[in-house]
């Protein structure tokens, strides 16, 4: 039987937290920073879990 592959792009994106929920990390951070105030871009550093309605498509992509 073949080995089950992932979405190589979700795999790069996502991460497992103990609890099983999945961390993201926020878009609007890697470019054109100049006109985005200091406050969004630093509420952008920080990592957050993916929404329960997107949660489903996210494990169906990493096979979860």
């Amino acid at each position: 039987m073949p080995k089950v592959k992932v979405k190589s792009g979700a795999k790069k994106r996502f991460k497992l937290t103990g609890t099983g929920k999945i961390k993201r990390k926020h878009a609007y951070k890697s470019h054109i920073l100049t006109k985005k105030a200091t406050k969004r871009k630093r509420g952008l550093t920080h990592a957050t879990l993916v929404s329960p309605a997107d949660e489903n498509n996210v494990k169906a992509m990493l096979k979860i």
